[in-house]
């Protein structure tokens, strides 16, 4: 089998063998592992990431294919966080990955431990428990970042990253501080991925199919997405937390 020092070589020559170890020992929650969280798994794991969670309830859809890093034709109906996990651990036999196929509701809340993590991350579409999460996760310790709206966008020069309050042009993010201002604001400033590109769907909605497993039935609305962009906005999420690590070891070494 190979070392971890041997998989993680080149990283450890950009940031140095003190940050290489803080990624490797940093206990981080993801939620959701669709068209965005899949490639944030993948890229926290290649980035040494060795304490993952992944929290998904869906099976693969062949509407996933597309976009989504654990959809294939060969896995269609099976568990996206079971397909996940094979996969990263096939990158880093090393990581502990925990696959949790369950819904994140404010009901569920207790079952994650989230006072357990050092990271959260969150790319949940569900307006409500994306909400919810957000009241949740930043009533923690834990260094929390959230996925804005990766629908309806095709260039990826629009994307980028601001704190919550100043994300502007994403419908997402202005739906979300309504229903927060209704019931609870968050109780920290935390970071996002978001795109104030706004396009419309050009094609006719999918039809639902008999077959469940090739559909969500749970989506109230059906927007266009295409995988440059769910992946750019993963990539960029993880991005968020291994430049924390990294500047946090810096900041810590300079007070010194």
């Amino acid at each position: 089998m190979y070392q971890e020092k041997e998989i993680f070589s080149r990283n450890e020559l950009l940031i140095g063998p003190e940050a290489t170890d803080k990624i490797s020992k940093a206990r981080v929650i993801l939620f959701g592992v669709g068209g965005v969280g899949s490639w944030c798994a993948e890229s926290l794991i290649r980035s040494g990431i060795g304490h993952l969670t992944i929290v998904d309830s869906d099976n693969v859809s062949i509407t996933n294919i597309n976009r989504q890093l654990p959809a294939t034709t060969e896995t269609v109906g099976q568990a996206k966080v079971n397909v996940l996990k094979t996969r990263l651990l096939a990158i880093n036999p090393h990581a502990n990955i925990t696959a949790m196929q369950t819904v994140y509701t404010a009901e569920t809340n207790d079952l994650f431990r989230l006072d357990t993590y050092d990271y959260i991350l969150d790319a949940i579409d569900s307006l409500e428990h994306k909400t919810n999460l957000i009241v949740n996760a930043t009533r923690t310790n834990a260094a929390f970042f959230s996925s804005m709206g990766a629908a309806l966008k095709l260039d990826p020069s629009h994307i980028r990253t601001a704190e919550f309050q100043k994300v502007y042009g994403c419908p997402l993010a202005a739906a979300l501080r309504r229903r927060l201002k209704k019931n609870a604001m968050p109780a920290k400033k935390f970071l996002c991925v978001f795109s104030d590109e706004a396009l419309e769907n050009r094609g006719v909605p999918p039809v639902p199919s008999p077959d469940q497993s090739m559909w969500d039935e749970r989506k109230a609305r059906i927007n266009g997405t295409i995988v440059h962009i769910t992946a750019i906005f993963g990539f960029t999420l993880a991005g968020l937390l291994i430049q924390d690590i990294v500047k946090n070891l810096h900041h810590t070494t300079s007070a010194q």
